[in-house]
C-alpha cells in the first residue's frame, strides 16, 4: 500500500528515532508499503519517519544505476547490486570514511528542491535485517549518500540542515512555497 509521504514542517521528520527492538507483522507489512511508496514516489531511499513512524526503518533501491558505485561489499565478500536490492534495515550505525564530496541530492520530504550537499564519500554501515541478520555494508557512491541520507532521518537530521549557510538563505523562500503547496505543517 502506498502511504502518504510527511513533508517538510510535520515535527516527525525532526524525531530522533527508537530503535526497532522486535520485527512484528505490523514492521515488515510497513516495510513493504515503504517500499512501494519509494518506487511509487521515483525515489531511492525512505525512511520511516517520512511516512509518519518514528521507528529506525529504512528502505533503499539504487539498482536503476548499477554504475553508480565503484564497489559494494556485504560483510567482506564483494556483492553484485541486484542481489542486495531493494534492502530494508533497522538500527544502523555508520562508520563515514573521507574524503568528503559534494553531489546534488533531493528528499521525497522537500518535492521539488534539490541542494548539493557535501558527505563523506564512502561508509561502512552496520545493519540489521529484518530476518535478524547483521549486516556490514561498505560502499560508495549513490549507495553510500542514500544509507547516509536515510540514516539522517533516522536521527532528526535533514538534509536541508547539511546545506551551506549561503545555500540555505537562497533555499528559504523555494521551502516555504513547497510546505504551502503541499500543506506541510
Amino acid at each position: 500500500m502506498v502511504r502518504p509521504i510527511v513533508i517538510y514542517g510535520d515535527p516527525v521528520l525532526r524525531a530522533k528515532c527508537r530503535p526497532v527492538t522486535e520485527v512484528t507483522p505490523e514492521i515488515r507489512a510497513l516495510a513493504e508499503d515503504m517500499i512501494e511508496t519509494m518506487v511509487e514516489a521515483q525515489g531511492v531511499g525512505l525512511a520511516a519517519p517520512q511516512v509518519g513512524e518514528p521507528i529506525q526503518l529504512a528502505v533503499i533501491d539504487v539498482s536503476h544505476d548499477p554504475e553508480c558505485v565503484t564497489y559494494l561489499r556485504v560483510n567482506g565478500e564483494d556483492v553484485a547490486m541486484k542481489d542486495l536490492m531493494p534492502i530494508v534495515f533497522i538500527n544502523p550505525t555508520l562508520e563515514l570514511i573521507n574524503p568528503k564530496e559534494t553531489e546534488q541530492e533531493g528528499c521525497l520530504s522537500f518535492p521539488d528542491i534539490r541542494a548539493m550537499i557535501t558527505r563523506p564519500e564512502q561508509v561502512k554501515a552496520t545493519v540489521t535485517t529484518l530476518d535478524g541478520e547483521t549486516l556490514v555494508i561498505e560502499t560508495d557512491g549513490l549507495f553510500s549518500r542514500a544509507i547516509q541520507h536515510e540514516t539522517d532521518h533516522l536521527n532528526g537530521r535533514l538534509f536541508i540542515d547539511r546545506m551551506s549557510a549561503a545555500a540555505k538563505v537562497g533555499m528559504k523562500g523555494k521551502i516555504k512555497r513547497m510546505m504551502e503547496t503541499y500543506g506541510g505543517a
